[in-house]
């Protein structure tokens, strides 16, 4: 656990706010013995790029291996803010050692041009012993920390899903949003009116917005856009227990993550969601491409594994056509896993599968289908898939 915020900062016998009761996870703070740990400072983030196939790896990993990644939230650390996260939080309650060293040390020495660059911070990238193009990662979330026990909402730009009239006052909007410890659970906080009391509290589902590999070009690609490289691709439902597969576009893979969020509901219209700092354990697996196609047939975009659902996607700047790259990629799965005529898989998906808005906010929009795994592998199903998770996460024999 880390170090609890002292109460003497909230005045001599004043209580403090009831976020302040919580733990900080600082840079390499209670990391687990043994562990492979990657921090975020200067040395290990992009801040607004994702990385090129040029970069190079800041760890080297086999497949198979699990990492503990510590990822930082530009919320807080942005210009519009003032690029200085103990200033900015200070003005919400929180006391300077409350506050990241790392998104310190990020705000004041990483590199961004303001005027060509997206605000995501991205972890990486992280090289995977054997992985090659044409094979499938898979990118398992073992477990999600809060690092901190607040978060920022963010209108700004005059983006979200009302541009030009959302925000009114035609600059950033920025909402703190403390968490709190409520009937045992953690809860993101906010008030109906501003000023007045926190009564409007929603459940944190920790994920990470931004998970990617590098793509086959020289240049790094903006941050905000996701592509078939994954990226910013904030699909929520990639919370503990869950894997995103991404097609490896370079050898080594060269993955991130970033963006991390303690809460989103689908389309994320306000432009973000809750963003606030995640320390993120992650497994690495190379899926070699044979097993990738027998698994999933051609996988070109990202998709998602849950213990209920397979989860594919489409992203497109048109919303429509997001929708229907998500169909065709969702017929191509049925029909590739599970042998179903194209038909009867469309059927299906008319009859039994949602097709959820990820987002409308990050230029290129997303939308991702949820197609139940107990209606197609439950018991006594003809076309259930003879391999698991297990099998379809091989490396490369000897690499």
């Amino acid at each position: 656990m880390g170090h609890e915020i002292g109460t003497n900062r909230y005045g001599v016998g004043a209580e403090p706010p009831a976020f302040a009761r919580l733990p900080i996870l600082q840079p390499g703070q209670s990391v687990p013995e043994g562990a492979t740990y990657l921090p975020a400072g200067p040395e290990t983030i992009l801040w607004g790029r994702l990385p090129s196939r040029l970069d190079a790896p800041v760890l080297t990993i086999r497949s198979g291996d699990s990492v503990v990644v510590d990822t930082v939230s530009h919320e807080g650390i942005l210009p519009d803010q003032g690029q200085d996260p103990a200033a900015y939080f200070a003005q919400h309650g929180v006391g300077e050692d409350a506050v990241l060293r790392d998104a310190v040390a990020i705000a004041a020495r990483s590199p961004r041009d303001p005027a060509a660059d997206g605000p995501h911070v991205v972890t990486g990238p992280i090289r995977v012993e054997g992985a090659r193009p044409g094979d499938l990662l898979a990118i398992t979330i073992e477990r999600l920390e809060p690092r901190v026990p607040y978060g920022v909402i963010s209108n700004r730009h005059g983006k979200g899903a009302l541009p030009g009239l959302l925000p009114r006052s035609g600059t950033t909007v920025s909402v703190f949003a403390p968490v709190e410890e409520r009937d045992g659970a953690l809860v993101g906080t906010l008030p109906r009116v501003e000023g007045g009391p926190r009564d409007v509290a929603f459940p944190l589902a920790p994920f990470l917005g931004t998970m990617g590999v590098a793509p086959a070009s020289d240049e790094r690609p903006h941050s905000v856009p996701p592509g078939p490289h994954g990226g910013n691709i904030d699909i929520k439902l990639l919370v503990e227990g869950t894997t995103l597969h991404l097609p490896v576009q370079v050898e080594g893979a060269l993955a991130y993550v970033g963006d991390p969020h303690f809460a989103q509901g689908d389309g994320e219209v306000a432009l973000t969601a809750l963003e606030a700092s995640l320390r993120a354990t992650l497994r690495f697996d190379v899926v070699p491409r044979e097993q990738a196609l027998a698994a999933f047939g051609d996988v070109t975009g990202p998709l998602v594994r849950t213990p209920e659902h397979l989860v594919p996607t489409g992203l497109d700047p048109d919303l429509n056509e997001a929708m229907r790259k998500a169909v065709h990629a969702a017929l191509s799965l049925l029909q590739a896993r599970y042998g179903m005529e194209e038909h009867l898989a469309y059927a299906y998906l008319s009859a039994a599968t949602d097709f959820d808005v990820s987002q409308v906010v990050d230029i290129t929009t997303g939308v991702h289908a949820r197609i139940r795994i107990a209606d197609l592998e439950g018991p006594g199903s003809e076309g259930a898939a003879s391999e698991g998770t297990s099998s379809e996460e091989q490396s490369h024999d000897g690499d």
